[in-house]
């Protein structure tokens, strides 16, 4: 794998660009924001005007991307990456987007001799700058096998879930659970400050015990400190939410958890919130019950 291609720059996709450019990679990137393009041909990278482009100089093409659309635009629409891939090479598609879409392209890319693994991630902004992130894999296990030392560049945790579409499902199933905790967190923190009690101290006991998770530890703290500068934007969770949804009337499914938290997305939309981190679920919560969660509980 010489050449590495790259579309889609934004919150993930810069740093996990730079992290396979410190791991010897030679990439070349696009997106229509030519300011992280700039950032990165600084760095040493080359400089794509299309995602067309890309797929024509590289042997493997990653892609980061917003949404089903966009992602349905970059690779199978007007100079986009179909347009220029080679018969053998491999999209590695980490978007968040439906296991529908990506039957969809797959049928598209593997008529044409292009192999396909959705590979959505897991761990936030943090997650992408540290290499740490877990990513969901599906696809062909030879195909797995082949990228798998340049994933190891991007993330930590990396699993071959099945075929392809797997791994949404495992992205999905991780989005449930996350909405779902943050939901829990923000209640239980209300709860102990309008029932009296110091929801800081309330955490710290927490963290101790059976409730503690990775949500109650960073989410809960960043609650407490009114941060609610995006690291994973709630517009972005109520997409993925969304898709789940989707699948689950389908499917025949019941999730009255995930139809709730839609209920407060939806909310936080309402309120002009959506831009803000997902824990900022909180302030929708706190206008229901009267009262603002304090450290102190005063």
């Amino acid at each position: 794998m010489n050449q590495i291609g790259f579309v889609g720059l934004g919150t993930m996709g810069k740093p996990m660009s730079r992290n396979l450019m410190k791991g010897g990679y030679s990439l070349i990137v696009h997106d229509l924001n030519r300011e992280p393009v700039k950032e990165l041909a600084a760095a040493g990278a080359k400089v794509a005007f299309s995602p067309k482009e890309v797929g024509q100089a590289a042997e493997v093409v990653i892609t980061s991307l917003t949404n089903d659309q966009v992602v349905e635009e970059v690779v199978l629409g007007k100079e986009g990456l179909l347009e220029g891939m080679k018969k053998g090479s491999i999209l590695v598609e980490t978007s968040t987007i439906s296991p529908l879409t990506v039957q969809k392209i797959a049928s598209k890319l593997n008529s044409a001799g292009i192999e396909i693994l959705d590979s959505p991630l897991s761990g936030g902004e943090i997650g992408a700058q540290q290499a740490t992130m877990s990513i969901m894999v599906g696809g062909k296990a030879e195909v797995f096998e082949k990228v798998l030392p340049l994933l190891q560049k991007m993330g930590k945790n990396i699993t071959h879930i099945g075929s392809q579409g797997a791994g949404q499902i495992a992205k999905a199933a991780n989005q449930i659970i996350v909405a779902l905790t943050i939901e829990a967190v923000c209640e239980a923190l209300i709860f102990a400050q309008k029932a009296g009690a110091d929801p800081a101290k309330v955490r710290q006991a927490l963290l101790g015990g059976f409730a503690q998770s990775r949500i109650l530890e960073e989410h809960g703290q960043r609650m407490l400190d009114r941060n609610f500068k995006p690291g994973g934007k709630a517009i972005f969770h109520q997409k993925d939410i969304g898709i789940v949804l989707a699948v689950a009337r389908e499917k025949g499914i019941y999730m009255p958890g995930a139809m709730l938290v839609m209920d407060l997305w939806n909310a936080m939309g309402a309120h002009g919130l959506l831009q803000e981190d997902h824990t900022a679920m909180l302030k929708v919560l706190e206008k229901m019950s009267h009262t603002e969660v304090r450290p102190g509980g005063k």
